[in-house]
């Protein structure tokens, strides 16, 4: 298979059949079969977000009078350079969206039939040099704890999208799930071509078996303790009065709000919601209110629960899927630091 060389800002290959091969229906079709999977093999968000970053280097190179095909390491090294520090009025990069953005570039050259060795010194040198002058302590986003949420759920009413909304944070928060794993859900597997999970409602609780950023894997979210804050009470309380057996599990609702749409929610609905009720239920109100919305996202779900849980690490980190215990414990706002000290340990 042959990849377009075109200078396009698309986030997949132009994947076509070889010159030598002579086309045919069925040939034809695996062409389209094979880019359907192209398209697939990396999250929308990602194949957005490598996009938006090859439009902004062949922006950049076009007004400088430089070519971004073939690849220059020279050329990529004077652009990190200027990211880092803009010859404009733009604001500078900070070092994990330079990085970020590298990827971006790599990826595209790499469908474009290219390889960007980022281990160039034209390229890795100037890199450790932004990172040395640059870098900064990662700014993490407020845990929402218990507490909070029970306080923020307590700000939404009772009608349809109250209860769709209540079960949107109680699940989260349960289940510490990303914002896009949560809207990915469906009632059933296979139910529709977008989602990417489904749910299993048992007696102990409900089982999420979804492909998360990992890969694909289980979360069990057992029952609370209360029906006013037991995730998959609500969960099931919007299901009946939604009147959803099939498709999507969260979606939008009808003008008048007494019915659910077939629409599938955006993950930006979650981000929403989330400022939205931390504003409502009055949570860091010492703060201005421009500072509290920008305390809090999607990752704060997640961040709450490993902060809240007082578990054995090991659980909290199979719950959130992550590969480490460094990973789980970055999302740990509150735990007990000193719980192993190697001071007293060695004897001092």
């Amino acid at each position: 298979m042959e990849r377009s060389l075109k200078n396009s800002g698309r986030p997949t290959p132009e994947i076509t059949l070889p010159a030598h091969v002579a086309g045919s229906g069925t040939l034809d079709r695996l062409v389209d079969t094979a880019r359907d999977y192209a398209r697939g093999a990396t999250s929308e968000n990602t194949n957005a977000a490598y996009a938006a970053d090859w439009a902004h280097f062949t922006r950049w190179c076009r007004r400088r009078g430089a070519e971004p095909l073939p690849p220059s390491a020279e050329v990529i090294g004077f652009y990190i350079a200027n990211c880092a520090s803009p010859d404009d009025r733009s604001p500078a990069l900070s070092v994990s969206t330079i990085e970020r953005r590298l990827s971006g570039l790599a990826w595209h050259y790499q469908n474009r039939g290219f390889t960007l060795d980022r281990k160039d010194r034209h390229i890795s040198t100037v890199l450790a040099g932004i990172k040395r002058k640059h870098a900064r302590p990662p700014v993490q986003k407020e845990a929402v704890l218990a507490d909070d949420i029970r306080a923020m759920v307590a700000t939404l009413g009772f009608d349809l999208r109250g209860l769709r909304d209540r079960a949107i944070l109680l699940l989260g928060f349960a289940g510490g799930l990303r914002r896009s794993e949560i809207v990915s859900l469906d009632r059933r597997k296979d139910d529709t071509l977008d989602g990417k999970g489904w749910i299993e409602i048992l007696d102990a609780g409900v089982v999420l078996t979804f492909r998360g950023k990992t890969g694909w894997r289980e979360v069990e979210i057992g029952r609370g303790s209360s029906q006013q804050t037991c995730p998959v009470h609500a969960l099931e309380h919007w299901l009946h009065f939604a009147k959803i057996d099939i498709g999507p599990v969260f979606r939008r609702a009808s003008q008048d709000g007494t019915r659910a749409l077939e629409t599938r929610l955006s993950d930006k609905h979650v981000a929403r919601l989330i400022k939205q009720t931390v504003l409502a239920a009055g949570i860091r109100s010492d703060l201005p209110e421009k500072d509290r919305l920008a305390l809090f996202s999607g990752h704060s779900l997640r961040a709450g629960l490993a902060s809240s849980a007082e578990v054995d690490e090991r659980y909290v980190q199979k719950h959130l899927g992550h590969a480490s215990a460094e990973m789980t414990r970055r999302y740990q706002r509150r735990r007990d630091r000193f719980r192993v000290n190697l001071t007293k340990a060695a004897g001092l």
